[in-house]
Parts: structure tokens; sequence; C-alpha cells
């Protein structure tokens, strides 16, 4: 089950407040979604040195078993730009060979290449797209998560119709 896993949010700045819509998600009673959030580990303050939000970046991600990234335009570029912390991100994300489900944050349920990180996309490493909701996320991190490390598939894919029918939205 996703929730007794570390999960690893990550999203362009810009994208801040989908993350605390999630966090909002998560402590609301009425929605069956929750996550044990990776970024409660190893803090760093607004002051610190760019080495030391890096390290311990890469301390959250050691910890982390999977990840949702937020997926956006600004997300593609800064993943992209190999210099932005998010950038850093992708590239221990990579590394420590995590699951990683992008919730596209217009709601789409296709793959929407605009909004993956191009080094995501140029390793051909296998996502999983799903819209920006609760249930969606929870079903993926449920499902494909659990059978990331097992799988040969490769590249990014999504969900049909059929499975968001399912689930009830």
């Amino acid at each position: 089950m996703s929730y007794k896993n570390k999960t690893y949010i990550a999203f362009a700045s810009e994208n801040i407040s989908s993350y605390r819509l999630m966090e909002a998600w998560r402590e609301n009673k009425n929605i069956d979604f929750n996550f044990y959030d990776a970024h409660d580990l190893f803090i760093s303050r607004d002051s610190s040195k760019p080495e030391t939000i890096k390290r311990n970046l890469r301390e959250r991600l050691k910890n982390a078993k999977q990840i949702v990234l937020i997926g956006s335009a600004d997300a593609k570029r800064k993943g992209g730009d190999g210099k932005s912390f998010l950038a850093h991100e992708i590239a221990v994300i990579k590394e420590f060979n995590l699951p990683i489900v992008i919730a596209n944050i217009d709601g789409d349920r296709c793959i929407d290449r605009n909004f993956i990180p191009t080094p995501l996309l140029d390793a051909n490493y296998y996502t999983v797209s799903v819209s920006l909701q609760p249930k969606i996320i929870k079903f993926a991190l449920d499902n494909y998560a659990k059978q990331f490390s097992t799988s040969a598939k490769q590249g990014p894919h999504y969900y049909p119709s059929k499975i968001y029918e399912d689930i009830g939205i």
C-alpha cells in the first residue's frame, strides 16, 4: 500500500500550490489518500547553500520508495535544465531507479511529453502518467510503483479510461 512507503513529491517551485493541495488531501478525513512524505526528512533552511540543499535532497530520495512528479511545463523545463534543484532530483531519482508517477497538473489522463523532463524521455524511463487526482495517484502508487522494479517496461505509460471508471472517477 502506497501510504506505508515514503513518497517523495517532486515539483517545480512554480507548482508548490499543487503540492500543498496533495498535503490537504492527505489531511482530509473524507479523502482516501495518504502518503508518508519524504520531504519531512533532512529539512533545509532557505538560507542553506546549494550544496547543502542538494545533499539533503539526495538523503530524502535515498529514503524514498516512490516518486510523484507534478507534471507541468515548468517541471519539464526545470527538470531538464541541468542546474535547478528539480534537475538534480531527476538525476538522483534515475540513479536510484525509483518509480515515478507523473501527476499531470492540467488533469490530462494521458502521456503529455510537454510535462515530462527530457532526461526521463531520453532514458526511456518507465513512468506512468495520471491526472492530478487523489484516487488515480493512489491507484498508481499501489499498483505501478509496487511492480516497477520487476517490470521490463520502458518509456512513459498511462492508464486507459476503464481504470478511471473502475475507481470511480
